[in-house]
């Protein structure tokens, strides 16, 4: 059995949350004249690969240390939407199930494509990954409690979409953009579409009955797309510990991950060695190019 890293790269210039605390790192001894070096870390718990706790948004939930090991490991599958969605789209259950089986008790890995505007990547943008990746539709809580999900991860900003988080107060130029899609695109409005009543479902409604998720996922994600695995997520055993940074990773049999590596090998990579897939990219800016046509305040921020 060999592991696939779904994690992304951890640094100071990896993105926390908007507003939360980015990573800082200072010395406090160095090997002259102290005989090592050590450091000392500042962040949020929300930065990087991470995994959301219960008690972030429910006071009697499970702390970081009291989620089981055989919940963050178990079967699982990693679906593709970048074909579907895109800038301020919403996906349903439907868009999954078209493309994988989900089975009852499964971890769900959703790949929209954003990794690739991660701070790794040649095509990074910052505010595209975090305030411009799609999210799931009303429905969509509904069928991972039905589904009776372990816990899910996302390879952008939050498992909500943005414009159903307090983003959409602090972003106004990327609000009137959504606005715009919803409007063309859904025939409905933000605010019809994510009321106060689902207002961040993922995190408020869904933590309560022990649904929880990563957010951030990347690493070699693109070499695993729709199709089944298992899945773990290794968060500190964190007592208190609301969310945690930790590792994501992917079990492969031996032969597989030959082949992976030899597929990997082909691949282009991200500045810190990870594969990725840049059709993924341009399966997105052409969505995206057709969400925000005619939208009259557009730059030219898309790829040919």
């Amino acid at each position: 059995m060999k592991t696939i890293d779904l994690t992304i790269p951890l640094g100071i210039g990896t993105p926390a949350w908007p507003t939360y605390e980015p990573l800082q790192v200072k010395y406090f001894k160095r090997l002259a004249p102290n005989g090592a070096n050590g450091q000392l870390l500042t962040h949020s718990n929300h930065l990087g690969t991470h995994l959301d706790g219960e008690i972030h948004f429910y006071t009697p939930g499970r702390d970081m240390a009291n989620l089981p090991m055989d919940f963050l490991v178990n079967d699982g599958v990693i679906v593709d939407l970048s074909d579907v969605v895109a800038d301020y789209d919403i996906y349903t259950p439907k868009m999954i199930e078209d493309r994988v089986e989900v089975r009852e008790g499964d971890i769900l890995i959703i790949h929209t494509g954003f990794h690739h505007f991660g701070w790794d990547h040649d095509t990074a943008d910052e505010i595209r990954y975090m305030v411009q990746h799609p999210g799931p539709t009303a429905e969509f809580a509904q069928w991972c409690y039905d589904k009776k999900l372990r816990w899910l991860g996302v390879d952008c900003g939050s498992a909500d979409h943005p414009m159903n988080t307090i983003i959409r107060d602090w972003m106004g130029r990327q609000r009137r953009q959504a606005d715009w899609v919803f409007e063309k695109k859904y025939k409905t409005t933000i605010e019809k579409a994510f009321p106060d009543e689902l207002y961040q479902m993922m995190h408020i409604d869904m933590f309560p009955h022990a649904i929880i998720h990563a957010e951030c996922i990347g690493g070699d994600i693109d070499l695993l797309i729709n199709r089944r695995t298992q899945i773990g997520f290794f968060p500190w055993r964190f007592v208190d510990g609301e969310a945690s940074i930790g590792r994501c990773v992917a079990f492969v049999d031996d032969d597989e991950y030959q082949d992976l590596m030899a597929k990997k090998e082909k691949m282009p990579k991200t500045r810190f060695g990870d594969a990725c897939d840049p059709t993924h990219v341009e399966s997105l800016d052409k969505i995206a190019r057709k969400n925000l046509e005619g939208y009259p305040h557009i730059r030219t921020l898309l790829r040919d």
